[in-house]
């Protein structure tokens, strides 16, 4: 009797899996080829951009030593609430970061001079995969031919080609990506990076040795499972991955607008060149 139900269970088991398959792939949209169709403004619900570890609330991304602990540093105190950091389950796979020693010494590093160092506070191209989860939506416009993503950050762009281009010929800060279909999931590599963006407010970097292998799947008409594997021989022990849902904007406000920060920093990067500069 336990025999019969054990393989009772099994087969169960198998036709339920079958049955979700199925059902999955029946409830995504599709375009005119049959591929999932990808098209839409997409935007994530975490704070993986503010440190893609788990993390607590804390007052601020810039600290200094307090009386009675760490406080805003003087650069930020003003900003009070507005200038705190939420609460973050992180979407590290496995919760680690794998540095090597030397390399993890440079994320606290750059944490700790977080306002000073961060590519995001200077306005730069957020690189890959930072940009899939800055608190800005981004754009996925696709047909049989070509695949383009628009940023709303800083009007960045990732035209994805979908034969192999070989090696980038220059290095950039959003690398040249080529993509193709495995099944319902549309994979990007990404290489050719520059070595200048950073992964998160909290420090965690790369070099230029950096390789990125993305995977976006439907899993609704709203909702895309984004995972992305990075590489990078010359800063981490082996290769590890970030996993997060991509939520698809619906209604007036499915549609990027323009926040082109460059001349939102002017003032940082060029004001002490005033022939009077400002306090």
């Amino acid at each position: 009797m336990s025999r019969r139900r054990n393989l009772f269970n099994r087969v169960f088991s198998i036709l339920l899996t079958i049955f979700c398959a199925t059902g999955y792939a029946a409830n995504i949209p599709r375009g005119a080829d049959g591929k999932p169709d990808l098209n839409g403004t997409w935007q994530v619900m975490n704070r993986a951009n503010y440190d893609l570890q788990i993390h607590a609330a804390r007052a601020a991304m810039a600290l200094r030593d307090g009386p009675f602990g760490p406080v805003p540093a003087k650069e930020v105190v003003a900003l009070g609430a507005v200038g705190a950091v939420p609460a973050g389950l992180g979407v590290v796979v496995g919760g680690e970061i794998p540095y090597q020693e030397w390399a993890l010494e440079q994320k606290l590093d750059n944490q700790k001079n977080w306002l000073t160092k961060d590519p995001e506070v200077k306005c730069y191209l957020p690189g890959v995969p930072r940009a899939n989860y800055l608190p800005y939506p981004f754009q996925i416009f696709h047909s049989e031919s070509a695949v383009f993503f628009a940023y709303e950050y800083a009007g960045a762009v990732r035209n994805i080609f979908l034969e192999d281009p070989g090696p980038a010929p220059i290095d950039s800060w959003m690398g040249q990506s080529w993509g193709r279909w495995e099944g319902d999931t549309f994979m990007i590599e990404t290489s050719g990076f520059n070595g200048q963006t950073w992964l998160d407010r909290s420090g965690n970097f790369h070099s230029d040795a950096l390789r990125v292998v993305e995977h976006f799947t439907l899993t609704s008409q709203h909702t895309m499972n984004y995972e992305a594997v990075l590489e990078d021989t010359n800063v981490f022990t082996r290769p590890w991955k970030i996993s997060m849902v991509l939520y698809k904007r619906v209604g007036n406000d499915a549609q990027l607008q323009q926040f082109k920060c460059v001349e939102f920093v002017e003032e940082l990067l060029y004001g002490h060149l005033r022939k009077e500069p400002l306090d």
